[in-house]
């Protein structure tokens, strides 16, 4: 991907190369600690499965410190630590080990994410799953890709046309779960999960979901995510911000509008 645009650095395409690498160095780190993961000490965050290790922790302080290192004035938001605050406008939302659990009990359903965000906006992302060894990239008018192979979302897709992401953990109201799942299976739509929404949004560009619905993301779930969906021809719409969680729905344009339909309870 070039990172000159008439003769000039392009800053946005200097921060995605970057991105990459980071994002492979941090699978890599991960990727070590997942097979040897019986000597970390997982600890309680918020709820019994929502956990941390020192896996999380040491990761998202390498690729902090690393950041920092490339990009001195972005802020940086994490899952982990606080957020810090820049100058140039660019932000950088990262995930470590996006899908803890999965990567607790030896699953290889996890990623590194990064997305980057430009006046508070998603414009580009990447997202490693080391254990398939598959990176996702995307940019803003760049396009989406896999393994450098590119991504074009299934327009005439449906609910029922393949299995769709869902991403309510335990902590969401069991009578809202119900009612989606209840509806969704009414259309002939079957609900699938994996732990990662960073993944699943993936999935999504990938063509390997419908579409995926998640009653509360945090950016750093979601914010590479965001932007391969959009860059392979989907939609997102993510009532959350940098600073608070919120739902999130994608897919195609017509999966998208249903997987909103779908969720809204009868009041």
């Amino acid at each position: 991907m070039a990172s000159e645009q008439n003769g000039e650095a392009d800053p946005l395409h200097d921060r995605v190369a970057v991105a990459e690498g980071l994002a492979r160095a941090a699978g890599a780190k991960a990727r070590d600690f997942f097979l040897n993961r019986g000597v970390l000490h997982p600890e309680l965050k918020s709820a019994s499965q929502d956990l941390v290790s020192e896996a999380d922790r040491s990761i998202e302080a390498w690729l902090r410190l690393s950041i920092h290192e490339h990009f001195p004035t972005d802020g940086i938001v994490g899952e982990e630590e606080a957020a810090t605050e820049g100058t140039s406008g660019f932000v950088w939302v990262i995930d470590p080990i996006d899908g803890t659990m999965p990567f607790l009990v030896g699953q290889p359903n996890w990623t590194v994410s990064i997305g980057i965000a430009r006046d508070r906006q998603p414009v580009a992302g990447v997202i490693f799953a080391p254990m398939m060894d598959e990176l996702y990239l995307a940019v803003e008018g760049g396009g989406a890709w896999l393994n450098g192979v590119r991504l074009t979302m299934n327009q005439e897709w449906t609910v029922a046309s393949t299995t769709t992401g869902f991403g309510a953990t335990q902590k969401a109201d069991p009578k809202d779960v119900g009612a989606f799942v209840e509806a969704l299976y009414r259309e002939g739509g079957v609900v699938f999960r994996v732990g990662s929404g960073a993944l699943m949004l993936a999935y999504v560009a990938a063509n390997r979901l419908a579409g995926y619905y998640d009653p509360t993301l945090f950016c750093w779930d979601c914010w590479a995510g965001i932007a391969l969906v959009r860059e392979a021809g989907g939609v997102v719409t993510f009532d959350g911000e940098l600073d608070r969680p919120g739902p999130m729905w994608a897919g195609n344009a017509r999966v998208h509008d249903d997987l909103v339909r779908l969720s809204r309870r009868p009041t």
